[in-house]
């Protein structure tokens, strides 16, 4: 072996040290046994054997048995952190927050499905709400158009994706795929990688999850943009029904929700993989906040606006705002969109 290919082996080695004893840690830090002094000890202890490896490459021609042990060790102790890994395990028996506590479902009787627990929440502030649930029953085919909803409140970046399902004689359903919080936990970015959160499906009526949004959300505030994505009646049906197979799923075998692999748009965009033609993967499945912008660009959106003007005219904050709790919310928000204009708006009012 040359010394350029000893060098990058051994700079290959020292980086994958790195980056697995990082990730020891944190995994440790966040989701470790017991309480947080436990927790603090093993992630400290995980730290310095990792520490004590990287010594030992540093060291190696000097003190070879030093390097072999610290190797061993550090290998071992990180064996050890996989095995405990996989002993977290996802759960539906939790002290979920309110928001997230019912479990949506669905009955399929060929064309014709009936949702329940759809969630529809009257709300008097973001977090003081009254809890209503309802059950809806649908004909797949009367589902005339899906619709993309992006939520932005930090930057252009990052956006909340979720879809609304719109059917000729019924209040749009929709469908926010989330991370399923405990009764006073919070979110964060980086505990979503770490098992902290379930994968939850928030099936709402539209009043609810969008209204939540335009009407209460104030720190920070949230600027929502609805989308209609083109599409054909068998590719709506097939998404739709990919949908309500995984909800029905989730009821009885939990999955973890992660903050890059398994979130509301990378979730979404593994749902659209049961249609022909579906869009490839792009970074800006990754970089939510480029969705919109992906979708246009392959000719998705079918708007003949430039994007910057779309987008613009997409916003639906303050028609959301004046229409508040009226039956035919959904209706009005889609009143001026471009979508709508010469056409009948797609979301009818409640019968």
């Amino acid at each position: 072996m040359t010394a350029v290919a000893r060098t990058i082996g051994l700079i290959a080695l020292a980086l994958c040290v790195i980056a697995t004893a990082l990730w020891g840690s944190l995994a440790l830090h966040i989701s470790g046994p017991g309480p947080e002094p436990l927790r603090a000890g093993l992630t400290a202890g995980f730290a310095l054997v990792g520490a004590a490896a990287l010594l030992g490459l540093a060291l190696r021609r000097r003190r070879p048995r030093l390097h072999r042990a610290t190797l061993s060790a550090y290998a071992s102790a990180f064996l050890v952190l996989l095995l405990w890994w996989q002993t977290i395990e996802p759960s539906n028996d939790r002290d979920w927050r309110p928001e997230e506590a019912v479990l949506p479902y669905a009955t399929i009787e060929g064309d014709r499905v009936t949702v329940h627990n759809i969630r529809n929440f009257d709300y008097r502030t973001e977090t003081d709400f009254a809890p209503a649930y309802l059950d809806r029953r649908f004909d797949l085919r009367r589902l005339e158009a899906v619709d993309l909803a992006a939520v932005y409140w930090m930057g252009p970046e990052i956006a909340h994706i979720y879809l609304s399902f719109v059917f000729a004689d019924q209040p749009p359903l929709a469908i926010s795929i989330e991370a399923r919080k405990e009764r006073g936990e919070g979110y964060s970015s980086i505990a979503g990688f770490f098992r902290q959160y379930e994968l939850y499906y928030v099936v709402a009526d539209e009043r609810d999850v969008t209204r939540v949004r335009t009407n209460y959300r104030k720190d920070p505030p949230e600027d929502v943009y609805l989308y209609r994505l083109q599409s054909t009646p068998e590719n709506r049906r097939r998404i739709f029904s990919e949908y309500l197979r995984k909800i029905n799923a989730l009821r009885g075998q939990p999955e973890f929700y992660n903050t890059l692999t398994t979130n509301c748009t990378t979730v979404i965009w593994q749902h659209s993989l049961v249609n022909p033609n579906h869009l490839p993967f792009s970074w800006k499945i990754l970089a939510s906040g480029y969705l919109p912008e992906y979708l246009y660009e392959e000719g998705a959106l079918g708007s003949s606006l430039a994007f910057g003007t779309l987008q613009r005219r997409s916003r639906i904050n303050t028609a959301a705002q004046a229409a508040d709790a009226a039956p035919d919310f959904s209706h009005r928000i889609r009143a001026g969109l471009p979508f709508a204009e010469g056409a009948r708006a797609s979301a009818n009012p409640p019968r």
